[in-house]
């Protein structure tokens, strides 16, 4: 199943994709239990499918299980029933959010490829190297990356994500997948002359609009092996950036195990692991995002984030 955050009359709402469709899972299932004659199916379906992702993810096992009957309600459903309803809608004809719009964390993990550590002349990481971004750097799909007023040195670094949907601390490496909802596609947009102004990486790294995602979280029984899959980023169509995730140097459960010995894992955590060679400020001559470009980013069983870049507002 694919999740999506889409908006409906200028609300953000939590939808599974199915085939070219979008389903409002908090209508949806009100809908199922109003057929079915329950009572109160208002405030059933904000008990158990909340509205946002964010309240979708907190509930768990239970929540995705409902969420796959409302699926199979809507499909096995003749469309007639759901007209006018604000339940389904074209994919084509809605606007798609971030999956996660406001990630109760958003980690990064900083020169894990072992060729990105290379092209930056810099030593191979012993330990995973973490930074942050704020959830205002959050955008989606379509949404323009905005070049600051204060620099023009912005590079891209297309990278592979999972987010969290089982909160947790100490968590073995054995049991890391237990803690994983499923994935999806960041863009680390980074500011390079800030970052490298100090040691410390995170003010050249959340500039708002630096942290394009998705278009989907897709949920991770249909990804049999996360660390098998194909990433590339394409800028105004040229390939930039081609790699595989089985290149990782801390891969999802290096990651999960070493994170939680420091501090407890939340559902809605997205944790970005990194980029591959090619970024643009290691080329020769260096290549910086411009207004007017189009970064396109591709993982397989993914999707594609793409998204334009403009001048500050």
């Amino acid at each position: 199943m694919r999740l999506v955050t889409f908006l409906r009359l200028g609300e953000p709402r939590a939808g599974a994709v199915a085939g070219e469709q979008v389903i409002d899972l908090n209508a949806a299932y009100q809908h199922m239990q109003e057929r079915a004659g329950r009572p109160r199916a208002r405030e059933l379906a904000a008990a158990v499918l909340p509205s946002d992702l964010l309240g979708f993810l907190a509930g768990g096992d239970s929540a995705l299980a409902a969420a796959r009957d409302v699926v199979d309600y809507v499909m096995s459903t003749d469309a007639a029933a759901f007209a006018g309803k604000g339940i389904v809608y074209s994919l084509k004809a809605v606007t798609l959010k971030a999956p996660v719009p406001r990630p109760t964390k958003l980690i990064l993990v900083g020169l894990n490829y072992r060729d990105h550590a290379e092209e930056a002349k810099m030593k191979i990481p012993e330990e995973p190297t973490l930074f942050s971004k704020y959830a205002h750097s959050v955008i989606g799909p379509g949404e323009a990356i905005r070049i600051p007023k204060v620099s023009d040195k912005i590079d891209y670094e297309g990278e592979f994500a999972f987010v969290i949907g089982k909160g947790g601390k100490d968590i073995p490496r054995e049991q890391a997948l237990d803690h994983v909802v499923g994935y999806t596609i960041v863009h680390d947009v980074s500011c390079r002359d800030y970052q490298m102004r100090t040691g410390q990486w995170m003010i050249g790294k959340t500039f708002d609009t630096f942290a394009p995602m998705g278009p989907y979280l897709v949920l991770k029984d249909e990804i049999p092996d996360p660390h098998n899959l194909d990433l590339s980023l394409r800028l105004n169509g040229v390939v930039m950036q081609h790699s595989n995730t089985k290149n990782l140097i801390f891969n999802t459960f290096d990651l999960i195990a070493y994170m939680s010995q420091v501090f407890t894992l939340e559902p809605g955590d997205v944790v970005s692991t990194g980029t591959p060679s090619g970024v643009g400020f290691a080329r020769k001559p260096p290549v910086f995002l411009k207004p007017g470009d189009i970064v396109r980013i591709e993982i397989s069983g993914l999707g594609v984030l793409e998204n334009p870049v403009a001048a500050a507002e």
